[in-house]
């Protein structure tokens, strides 16, 4: 009953989006400011990032360096962009894994509520955050804990488990950490990868994670997307193509990883922390070496 609620909500969600998006493309295309992005190279990125993000890796790094690389998306419209594309891939993810991964109900609606009041939270309070700070930390942590994944998987340390649900002080923590991820995505940190180390450092099993991350992430997109489409902020035709194949890729991973062993899963966990902290890293030190902004008006 629960499970059947869950994808019923996450239907809905879907259906706004669909919709919004459906009605912003028409006015853009009806203002004449449709814009000309080539609509197979995004797709293809969006196919392949949303495999990736299936695995638990994440697409918004994936996609920020391919579109950049290639200078399809205005960087103006890449936040909006970025959101807007994630809505149907991860809501697909969220309607496989929700019913085919059996997690405990009270730690699968907890984490995803605490998830969602963080981003709430974090959408009126984030402006005075240190971003730089912030990707350090995560950076240095996630490598840390990629060190004690690898010594749990090499026997050196114990580590990992096979729960589905948590109790007492560790869902307490799970709840907090969540709250805290979904605060970080407003400063452009994912959180797949945190909320996967999470709950497999608290002794859950690595599959546990994915209806956990997904579900959160599904309903959070949908807002914050829709934010971005109400002021035009974002490129109506990459979204359109990730939202058509976007999803193909996300079904093809979904595959994969419910055949994986659970050693196989338990590699692929410790390779995707060591990957995310260096992403933070090299965002760290990107936006260190980037010129300040010059002031209207100086000339040098």
């Amino acid at each position: 009953m629960l499970i059947n609620l869950l994808r019923l909500i996450f239907i809905i969600c879907a259906l706004v989006f669909i919709f919004m998006l459906v009605r912003a493309w028409w006015h853009k295309r009806q203002q004449g400011e449709l814009e000309s992005t080539p609509f197979w190279p995004v797709a293809a990125i969006g196919f392949v990032a949303n495999f990736l993000d299936t695995l638990g890796v994440g697409s918004f790094a994936v996609k920020t360096a391919c579109y950049k690389q290639f200078k399809l998306i205005d960087d103006r419209l890449l936040p909006g962009t970025l959101n807007g594309q994630c809505v149907l891939p991860t809501v697909t993810q969220s309607l496989i894994f929700i019913g085919a991964v059996q997690v405990d109900p009270l730690t699968l609606i907890g984490m995803m509520v605490a998830a969602a009041a963080g981003a709430a939270w974090g959408a009126r309070h984030v402006a005075s955050f240190d971003r730089q700070t912030i990707r350090l930390v995560m950076a240095v942590s996630l490598l840390v804990v990629a060190g004690l994944i690898f010594a749990g998987l090499l026997g050196l340390f114990p580590l990992g488990g096979d729960a589905m649900g948590l109790t007492g002080y560790k869902l307490g923590i799970a709840l907090l950490g969540n709250f805290i991820f979904g605060v970080l995505m407003n400063v452009g940190i994912g959180l797949f990868a945190p909320c996967m180390t999470l709950v497999y450092l608290l002794g859950m099993n690595p599959l546990a994670a994915f209806p956990i991350m997904m579900g959160s992430t599904a309903v959070l997109s949908v807002f914050s997307a829709g934010t971005f489409i109400r002021k035009g902020a974002f490129d109506a035709k990459a979204v359109l193509a990730v939202a058509i194949f976007g999803p193909v890729g996300v079904v093809l991973a979904a595959m994969l990883v419910k055949s994986m062993d659970m050693a196989m899963l338990k590699w692929l966990v410790a390779f995707i922390v060591i990957y995310t902290s260096w992403t933070m890293y090299a965002s760290w030190r990107a936006a260190r070496r980037a010129p300040p902004p010059r002031l209207a008006g100086v000339t040098g």
